[in-house]
């Protein structure tokens, strides 16, 4: 076996491949798109590259590739309660071999250790948490929302063999019934509904800026409680929502406000891995004129949460309540979807774990981020439960 650093277009192109390799066999399986893979290690298109660095390799048997990992340095990466340098590997695929786990493992050990890390956490990204962040241990056979890790079985048990530790759990919810989504929220929306100062109303494309300012205000009030939390810029919205535009629906992007402040938010799109299935990686002119036609001719039926908040001083007065079933309502009527899925949680928030299931929503699918200490030079500790700002 040859482990081979990605510096040519022909390696990158079999860093692409291994991960079609290894999940050819599973009918679930959604290859992602190549040029989001590519576009992670482009420097001119990845903002993190601002704080950090990459590399990647790719094994080889007798010129075959059977295996990849990435390794990143980033010093925006947080991790709370953490008194030393931790990096990240992500883009793990090898074959059922622990040998060939652990050339690849090592690599990005050794690899990060040149670049002062004492640590490694993985399979991760370089980049939001939104995507490609850890290792699926749980919901094979079900094909994963856009943005989802999906890997193989055994997986789990190369990485644990290597002595990798489970730093923390993530866990995925889903609503299977949109009707049970608007009902369990009927009571505490009436009494908002009566209130004039209080409104909800779902976007319109036609004045995604305003959307975008609203956006920003809501995230960042929100999230500013978090003490993993970063602030987001209503330039960065803007980007999103251009990029997202095309397969957004209207209906399923709620604002609420109170005298014409924005207070909650709660953002859903249909899963573009639904359209992403059928294009084999690739989105050229052909492929981005047959979404628009699926889009419009309703090929996709499922929605993915993409992000919900509330500003702190609204809390608990049931605003959540009031957003969720005006969305749903709508939506449900609409009878354009069958499920709802939402984002992870990690086993450090509870609290927002609690949000999920108070939507009805059920455990779905279970990922876990691993830690390794090099060296045992400290012990090793899971990632601490959240601690809101009071």
């Amino acid at each position: 076996m040859k482990i081979v650093e990605v510096i040519t277009s022909d390696i990158a192109n079999d860093f692409l491949k291994v991960n079609v390799l290894m999940n050819q066999h599973d009918k679930a399986y959604i290859r992602p798109l190549d040029q989001e893979v590519n576009d992670v290690f482009d420097i001119t298109k990845n903002k993190n590259y601002q704080h950090g660095k990459t590399c990647r390799w790719v094994l080889y048997d007798e010129n075959k590739p059977i295996g990849r990992i990435a390794a990143f340095t980033n010093t925006k990466y947080i991790c709370k309660g953490t008194n030393f340098n931790v990096g990240c590997f992500g883009y793990f695929d090898c074959i059922d071999d622990q040998q060939a786990a652990e050339i690849l493992l090592n690599k990005a050990q050794e690899w990060l250790k040149a670049q002062g890390m004492e640590a490694m956490d993985g399979p991760v990204n370089f980049g939001d948490r939104d995507k490609n962040w850890g290792l699926m241990i749980e919901g094979f056979g079900k094909e994963p929302i856009y943005g989802m890790s999906y890997n193989p079985v055994y997986y789990q048990k190369l990485l644990e063999n290597y002595g990798l530790q489970n730093y923390y759990n993530q866990y995925y919810f889903s609503i299977d019934n949109l009707d049970n989504l608007a009902g369990k929220h009927f009571e505490r929306y009436q009494r908002f509904k009566t209130k004039p100062d209080y409104t909800a109303k779902h976007i319109s494309k036609k004045n995604l800026d305003k959307h975008a300012e609203d956006f920003a205000t809501v995230y960042n009030a929100a999230w500013s409680q978090h003490e993993e939390g970063k602030e987001i810029t209503t330039e960065q919205i803007k980007k999103h929502f251009k990029a997202m535009k095309p397969v957004m629906d209207e209906r399923s992007i709620w604002f609420a406000y109170y005298k014409e402040e924005p207070i909650a938010m709660f953002i859903s799109l249909p899963d573009i891995n639904q359209f992403f299935k059928h294009f084999n990686g690739k989105l050229g002119i052909i492929q981005k004129l047959r979404l628009l036609w699926m889009r419009k001719t309703g090929a996709c039926r499922k929605l993915i949460g993409i992000a919900f908040g509330v500003v702190p001083k609204f809390q608990s007065l049931g605003i959540d309540s009031y957003i969720i079933h005006e969305c749903a309502d709508l939506v449900k009527n609409s009878k354009a979807y069958d499920e709802f899925e939402l984002g992870w949680s990690g086993d450090w928030n509870p609290k927002m774990m609690s949000v999920y299931k108070s939507l009805g929503a059920k455990q779905s699918r279970t990922m876990i981020t691993y830690r390794k200490i090099f060296d045992n030079k400290y012990p090793f500790e899971r990632h601490p439960e959240i601690e809101y700002k009071k």
